[in-house]
């Protein structure tokens, strides 16, 4: 049963444009993601699902291999299941084309979940602090301590200290179960084909978040823990953060 990683690649961003191309000592980001994967999960075959050939092109000319999708998909997961149609794995993992420090060990938790007994894989990482609990752009997932399955995901901060009206502070955060969900996911190759006919669900469509669509059309997350937390680059202050930390390694 082949296991393989497809990065979905959209060429237009709204808050960052043609942020994958955005150069990093000379480099565009997304060989910066190419190349950290490759160097951290050399065992796992690894796919790019690009919009467009000015994705493809820095790919292929560093040997990678670029897979062209409909530039109409309104998601990442529709645009894995295209390209999965090619590269036909029967699991496959999801790194986002925007997250230039994922980890092997990241990568290889999801490829193990997702041979569990769940449709779909994610992770997930501990808070630290109520200001990132609190902050509505952090995605915060709630997952049984019994069976690890996500039961719901949300911006609000979840669980709620009623007794507290809401009000916590580092101390609260650290000693419950708030955790971060990181954007990084895994599915098997069924759910990828049946994803886009799946209908739309009312919470995804208020949280903005696709993978409650997967919650509410009955299907089963499993969710691992990771004291790895992966930075993503979605502005550019974000891209100068990394640039930064590459001149501190």
């Amino acid at each position: 049963m082949k296991t393989a990683i497809i990065v979905p690649c959209r060429l237009e961003s709204t808050r960052f444009p043609r942020k994958l191309l955005h150069r990093v000592r000379g480099k565009p980001l997304l060989l910066w993601v190419a190349e950290r994967i490759r160097a951290e999960a050399p065992e796992l075959p690894l796919f790019f699902a690009v919009d467009d050939e000015l994705l493809a092109a820095p790919l292929r000319a560093a040997g990678f291999e670029a897979i062209p999708t409909d530039a109409g998909h309104q998601s990442g997961t529709d645009r894995i299941a295209e390209a999965n149609r090619t590269v036909g794995a029967d699991f496959v993992v999801n790194v986002q084309a925007d997250e230039p420090l994922v980890t092997g060990g990241q990568l290889r938790a999801l490829a193990e979940l997702i041979r569990g007994g769940a449709e779909m894989a994610t992770l997930a990482t501990p808070f630290r602090r109520a200001e990132d609990f609190l902050n509505p752009n952090q995605v915060k997932v709630v997952f049984s301590p019994v069976n690890g399955r996500a039961l719901y995901f949300s911006r609000r901060p979840i669980p709620y200290a009623r007794d507290l009206g809401g009000v916590v502070d580092d101390a609260w955060v650290a000693r419950n179960r708030c955790f971060k969900h990181l954007g990084l996911y895994a599915y098997k190759a069924d759910l990828l084909r049946r994803f886009a006919s799946l209908p739309a669900g009312e919470y995804e469509r208020l949280e903005k978040l696709e993978q409650l669509r997967v919650l509410e059309n009955g299907f089963a997350i499993a969710c691992g823990v990771t004291e790895e937390v992966s930075v993503g680059v979605d502005t550019p202050e974000d891209a100068g953060r990394f640039e930064a930390l590459l001149g501190a390694s």
